[in-house]
């Protein structure tokens, strides 16, 4: 079975652009140690400040889906509701 890839992609809502960053920064750290994670970058796009993008791989989607349920997960979506204006997630296998 190969490596999951999630590809997550949060848009700040207009005036909040900041508050996301930071708050998205702060999931880096605690997640690089979780079990399964072999990777996990966050991006932000040059040509719109206020949009953010993880590249994720995991070794399982089980381990990802003990991510998701993570304590710093909790406390991101609990500091930034009502502040993203739109959140897309990929789950995708490497194929070559």
């Amino acid at each position: 079975m190969s490596d999951l890839t999630i590809i997550a992609r949060i848009e700040a809502a207009p005036g909040h652009a900041d508050l996301i960053r930071t708050e998205l920064e702060k999931l880096v750290a605690p997640t690089r140690a979780e079990a399964g994670c072999k990777q996990y970058d966050l991006h932000i796009d040059h040509d719109a400040p206020g949009t953010f993008l993880f590249y994720e791989t995991w070794e399982s989607r089980e381990l990802w889906q003990a991510h998701m349920n993570a304590p710093h997960l909790a406390a991101y979506m609990t500091a930034t509701e009502g502040k993203v204006a739109n959140f897309t997630l990929a789950e995708m296998d490497r194929i070559a």
